[in-house]
């Protein structure tokens, strides 16, 4: 409650009536020019506080004869509830307060003090004494008291039209005046936490418990409600409703309207003649929430089949309007290398300036690495010339470079065939290969070509989209897409980089200028990228993993027909016709294999590594003397044939001689860790699960390669070890334990996997201990597989032995079982002699 200082005080007026004529007197005097009145002093005890809650609390303001109430609206603003919000804050004394500090009283009147004593005139006859803020209203109420011959109606309808005459306008709100009205009932001065709508429910109860209450027409509720606003509809309770007490809602244009109704109509009782029954009704108002109908949300929220679908074409047309063009600039930076800091003049000019003070013995470390492999690559000029010759035709380049680990392939590629060639792709499958899950995937292939922005981590959040609209609507949004589907977006922005870089050298004054751009790019292939995938079909053969091989296949076909970029792959695995022949069937792939340096270039590579000095002093073993390099030279010649002509395997032999160590001692360990890798990988640590050969079988490889240089491919196959022979040959070769040699596209040989294994193997068959163990794990196996015979054969003789009588034309037949018995039953009695001198062996050694 907000004390009133110096507010207007009652003048001494006739016991009579305000007649229009009387408050026309009472504003002007004969000459038009408003009187000044001299207000008599009020006793200190009329005017009283009341709290927000009306008299003491009570929720209502007490009022005795002579005395009425007055509600003025468009005094607060009406968006000030949250407020009440705020803990240990009376909003509607510290607002009040705060603004008659800030606000000038004049330009404003935003202090409710000041409001309602300028909109209350200064003859008007009535005191104020009270005056109480409605902060959630916008309001305020004002009390006040009148002498016995003037009545309350006629000081309204004289306040009204002064406030006609005199709009007074806050600043918030500059389009609507401050309006008062005269309160018909008795208000609910509450505290609640309520918001004002411009819907009200009018609740029709009886004036006393044993009375009842009349249901008010919409005619009634009109006359009753007009008054204080505009209204816009007026909705009855239906006939058949249930709910008590009776109700009907008004619905004003405005919130002020609506406010203005409550505080005045709440808890008026209407009398018998207006339609309130025989003992009257009594009208109890609250602030309904008003639905809003919105039809375009109602139509999509009940369209889900529609909308969704279409929300997500929209989403896809925004993100290749939007996202697509970034990406393929970043793709075109990525390739091009435009936003490499070690691509531009000002990084090359201060690395050629810093390098002057290098170390020497690093200049001659690095002159030395080139010396050893220009050795390498004048070995393989045929191959590096036979390259560039293809990326320089105009026919369809798909070119695959394969060969085993360590044989120099990228460095072949990229280093020489490449080395002058603008605007080359790479893409390494491996770290494609290795990453974890979809997301992960998406990625790692987006990382690889520079496409970016990408959103991987929304195909999770949009599979479980999809998996509550199957819940909902029983079909998918489609805002999920799968693996496939975001690879072919990534290549696909790849091509149309690959394509623009390849058609920025045209020119629009070349002699080509009228040609398409397809024709241009088959007539230029020099201006065409070159895409460089590297460790294709890696780890192919462990689980699903063919979908990235065969999207990466389409695309590099895709890239050759159109002319838009050469592709070269690099490969381990010798199996790759078959993945690449689904993306190009009816075309002839160019190829070039590269194999094992021969003895002459292997001794080269490791002479000069040995003639290269160190750039640092060598810690541990002190520098070889020459006599013993000298001595080292000359036992090359005998240890090159056995460690064969790998270039890794070359290199870490040099390493060790360099540290002391002779070449034989070298080869030595060598072979030694070469048979521990072997012993690990293919014998003792093998997981069905995850492998395709059995430990026996790569047993009997290393036996008999140990014994035999060359194994005839298809006399493998009638092993008994090897039922299903070529799928795990194949899978052997995968994981280099054996290479096989193929003579007109058909295998023929199978040799070892690298030349230093044939000394490995030969290395591990000289383990009796090991040899027993696995010829042990051999027998058991064939008695096995030989059991098995005889029961299948004693089984089918025992069909025969069933039918009636023996005819003849089953005599060969039954034979021939007991014969194929007889022949098991030996083999099994030659395998168990065996298998006891194995366990002998066994039992006997460590």
């Amino acid at each position: 409650m907000i004390s009133l200082r110096g507010a207007p005080r009652c003048l001494t007026r006739p016991a009579h009536p305000l007649t229009a004529q009387c408050r026309k007197q009472y504003f002007y005097s004969a000459n038009g020019v408003r009187p000044r009145f001299i207000r008599p002093a009020v006793p200190a005890g009329r005017r009283k506080e009341s709290s927000e809650v009306g008299d003491n609390e009570s929720g209502h303001i007490e009022t005795r004869p002579n005395e009425g109430i007055l509600f003025f609206d468009n005094v607060f603003p009406l968006r000030l509830q949250w407020l009440n919000l705020i803990p240990f804050l009376n909003p509607d004394k510290v607002l009040a307060e705060s603004l008659k500090k800030v606000n000038h009283p004049d330009l404003a009147l935003a202090d409710p003090s000041s409001i309602i004593k300028r909109a209350l005139p200064e003859k008007l006859p009535l005191t104020v004494t009270k005056i109480l803020p409605r902060l959630r209203e916008g309001g305020a109420f004002v009390k006040f008291t009148h002498e016995q011959g003037i009545s309350a109606t006629e000081l309204e309808s004289t306040l009204k039209a002064y406030l006609e005459e005199k709009p007074i306008k806050p600043w918030f709100n500059p389009f609507r005046r401050v309006r008062a009205f005269l309160v018909q009932g008795k208000p609910w001065i509450e505290d609640l936490y309520r918001i004002p709508s411009s819907r009200v429910k009018v609740e029709f109860l009886p004036t006393s418990p044993e009375s009842s209450a009349a249901e008010l027409t919409q005619e009634t509720l009109y006359s009753l409600f007009r008054r204080y606003g505009k209204l816009s509809e007026i909705i009855t309770q239906p006939f058949d409703s249930k709910v008590l007490p009776r109700y009907a809602y008004i619905d004003y244009r405005n919130i002020r309207f609506a406010t203005m109704a409550k505080n005045v109509m709440h808890g008026y009782a209407v009398p018998p003649e207006e339609g309130g029954g025989k003992a009257g009704t009594l009208l109890k108002l609250s602030y309904e929430p008003r639905v809003k109908t919105n039809w375009i949300w109602s139509w999509i929220t009940n369209h889900p089949r529609i909308v969704l679908p279409l929300l997500v074409a929209l989403l896809g047309a925004a993100s290749v309007a939007v996202f697509d063009p970034i990406r393929t600039f970043f793709i075109k930076m990525h390739i091009t290398h435009g936003l490499r800091l070690e691509d531009s003049w000002l990084y090359r000019w201060a690395k050629r300036w810093l390098s002057r003070g290098y170390d020497y013995l690093k200049l001659r470390k690095q002159d030395a690495a080139a010396e050893n492999l220009r050795i390498i690559w004048e070995d393989r000029q045929g191959a590096i010339t036979q390259l560039q010759t293809w990326l320089i035709e105009t026919a369809d380049t798909f070119i695959v470079v394969q060969g085993p680990r360590g044989a120099g392939k990228k460095e072949l590629v990229m280093d020489q065939a490449l080395k002058d060639r603008p605007n080359i792709l790479v893409i390494d499958c491996k770290r494609i290969q290795e990453a974890r899950g979809d997301s992960g995937t998406i990625a790692a292939a987006a990382a690889e070509v520079g496409y970016k922005p990408v959103f991987s981590w929304m195909n999770n959040m949009s599979s479980m989209i999809d998996l509550a609209a199957m819940g909902t609507i029983g079909t998918k949004t489609g805002f999920s897409e799968t693996l496939d589907s975001q690879l072919a977006k990534i290549w696909n922005n790849t091509t149309t980089a690959l394509k623009e870089i390849a058609l920025s050298h045209r020119t629009k004054d070349e002699k080509d200028a009228q040609i398409a751009d397809d024709e241009w790019l088959e007539a230029h292939p020099e201006y065409r990228p070159v895409v460089v995938i590297d460790n294709f079909l890696h780890k192919n053969n462990e689980g699903s993993t063919s979908l990235v091989y065969d999207k990466l296949g389409e695309w590099a076909a895709a890239l050759t027909t159109q002319n838009v970029a050469h592709v070269v792959f690099l490969t381990t695995d010798v199996s790759f016709s078959k993945s690449l022949s689904k993306a190009l069937p009816d075309r002839v792939f160019r190829q070039i294999t590269l194999s094992d340096c021969t003895p002459d270039v292997a001794k080269k590579l490791v002479l000069q590594h040995l003639k290269a000095e160190p750039s640092e002093p060598a810690e541990g073993p002190e520098k070889v003397s020459p006599v013993q390099m000298q001595t080292n030279i000359d036992e090359l010649d005998s240890v090159i044939q056995v460690l064969g002509g790998r270039l890794t395997d070359l290199e870490f032999l040099a390493r060790r001689i360099k540290t002391g160590e002779s070449p034989t001692r070298a080869v030595q360990q060598i072979i030694e860790q070469s048979a521990s890798e072997i012993l690990k990988m293919y014998l003792l640590e093998v997981d069905p699960a995850n492998r395709k050969w059995t430990p026996q079988q790569a047993w009997l490889l290393i036996k008999q390669l140990a014994a035999n240089e060359v194994l005839r491919y298809n006399e493998v196959l009638l092993d008994s070890l090897f039922s299903n022979g070529e799928q795990v040959l194949q899978t052997l070769e995968q994981a280099e334990l054996i290479t096989i040699t193929s003579s007109n596209g058909r295998p023929n040989g199978i040799k070892p996997g690298k030349p230093v294994y044939s000394a490995a193997f030969a290395l591990l068959t000289e383990d009796e201990v090991l040899k027993a163990r696995m010829d042990l794990a051999i027998m058991t196996q064939l008695i096995s597989i030989e059991n098995k015979n005889v029961e299948k054969y004693e089984n089918e003789l025992s069909t025969l032995a069933e039918l009636p009588g023996t005819p003849s034309e089953l005599k060969p037949r039954i034979q021939w079982c007991m014969e194929k018995v007889m022949g098991s039953q030996v083999k099994i009695q030659k395998y168990e002699a065996e298998s006891a001198k194995l366990k002998k062996v066994l039992t006997t050694q460590f």
